[in-house]
């Protein structure tokens, strides 16, 4: 492969991982408002019904999505932080799912046994984590969209000022020199005339013979 000297490899455009991390933040966001708005903040770490379909939705556990959902959003206007969102996602709810298993009891050792269940999960949400830790990893190492940049693309979008020089010449002084210079070479024309033809000769001058 040949490189050509001095070019250089950029980001182009809008990345494959802003726009999932974009997706990612709105539906965050959206499912924690609705359910925030089904369930208020009372009874913030305890059970409630009102989920949705077969996921929960206590307040602690609405409110973790806002707070995911407003990051997503701040995270994908650029390239590096909507990886580092997608990193957050596969570390937070993959720790999440590890959790899960361990209330649904798929894992016989829960270090956490004491603290409860305050975010009400059930078998649905530890699936569900397993889903969005993948899609945090899919994010995180996304391959971007380069381009090429050579040194002769910088140049040629940088506007060029061409220095146009006019010289403003007084339109007398320009007929005033023609006359000038005319005037000497109609005189030598008239002097190599006169030279040629010789003498003018009148006509009383001529001989009597040649008179008629």
């Amino acid at each position: 492969m040949v490189h050509a000297k001095g070019a250089r490899i950029r980001v182009r455009g809008l990345q494959p991982a802003q726009v999932l991390a974009g997706l990612a933040g709105i539906a965050f966001l959206v499912v924690g408002i609705i359910g925030l708005s089904r369930t208020g903040f009372g009874n913030f770490a305890g059970h409630h019904d009102a989920g949705f379909w077969r996921f929960s939705a206590n307040p602690l556990m609405s409110l973790v999505r806002v707070v995911t959902g407003v990051v997503g959003l701040l995270f994908a206007f650029g390239s590096g932080r909507a990886r580092t969102f997608g990193w957050l996602l596969f570390i937070g709810y993959g720790l999440l799912f590890v959790w899960g298993l361990m209330i649904d009891g798929l894992i016989s050792t829960n270090p956490f046994a004491t603290a409860g269940n305050p975010m009400d999960l059930e078998p649905a949400d530890t699936w569900l984590h397993l889903g969005v830790a993948a899609l945090g990893l899919l994010i995180a190492v996304l391959p971007a969209r380069r381009t090429i940049l050579l040194p002769e693309d910088e140049t040629a979008d940088e506007p060029t000022v061409v220095e146009q020089r006019t010289d403003v010449v007084d339109r007398t002084e320009v007929d005033r020199t023609d006359g000038v210079a005319d005037e000497p070479r109609r005189r030598s024309f008239l002097r190599r005339d006169h030279k040629g033809r010789g003498p003018e000769v009148t006509r009383e001058e001529r001989p009597p013979g040649l008179a008629h």
